[in-house]
């Protein structure tokens, strides 16, 4: 059976944000280490989400790109 108290998956501005929050923090100092290893957590987390968002958004540029290279001519040197 699945885990449905997990969170859905936050948008990558969503997680951008939250992550340059997590870091301002870390960067502030004050925090206890075990906050700050929470935080770090945190920011591993959301770093990882954005990393899947670039990625899914490279792969469809990508397959775009090589659509739009499937519909020009077969001879592109030809000049008519």
């Amino acid at each position: 059976m699945a885990d449905t108290s997990e969170a859905p998956e936050l948008s990558y501005e969503e997680s951008r944000e939250e992550l340059n929050n997590v870091v301002r923090k870390l960067e502030s100092g004050g925090l206890t280490l075990q906050e700050s290893l929470a935080l770090w957590e945190r920011g591993e987390e959301l770093a990882r989400i954005c990393e899947r968002w670039l990625e899914g958004a490279r792969a469809k540029l990508a397959a775009a790109m090589d659509e739009r290279r499937g519909d020009e001519p077969k001879d592109a040197d030809a000049p008519f």
